[in-house]
């Protein structure tokens, strides 16, 4: 009779651990197409590590208005990347965040250690995608340029 009990116990172990250990690839939206490259790559990756896509997206909201309500409809940014994920051939979430300053929500929205995929064209110039890449490598994440 305890068979069955500590079998179903190991069973309900194995499917914790098997659905925390899906690896989550992070695109972090730059630019309309540097996003396309980095969903691109994002897909090797994801395949290639059985993992999933988490397409972030920080819509930055100016000062002036009221945070809940930025310069674009909601529904329309969604509908956009919505879009864009679809594409993809591995499941893709689509996570936007309204904020002032996408540098201090970064921290809050990514998991330690996070694999992260930023489309960034090459220049020998320093960018403000490069600079964000940086301080996401500082702070211990992955990062894969795309692009």
């Amino acid at each position: 009779m305890a068979f069955p009990i500590l079998s179903g116990m190991a069973t309900l172990a194995r499917s914790v651990v098997s659905q925390q250990a899906t690896l989550e690839v992070v695109v972090l939206h730059t630019t309309i197409s540097e996003t396309v490259h980095a969903l691109k790559t994002a897909a090797q990756l994801a395949q290639d590590l059985s993992g999933r896509i988490r397409l972030l997206v920080l819509e930055v909201v100016p000062y002036p208005l009221p945070l809940h309500q930025p310069d674009v409809s909601l529904p329309y940014t969604q509908r956009r990347f919505r879009t864009l994920a679809e594409k993809s051939s591995i499941e893709t979430i689509v996570d936007i965040h309204l904020v002032r300053d996408p540098q201090k929500v970064l921290d809050s929205v990514l998991e330690p250690h996070s694999v992260v995929v930023m489309g960034a064209p090459r220049h020998w110039w320093p960018t403000a995608h490069r600079r964000m890449a940086k301080r996401l490598e500082r702070a211990g994440h992955q990062v894969v340029y795309a692009g």
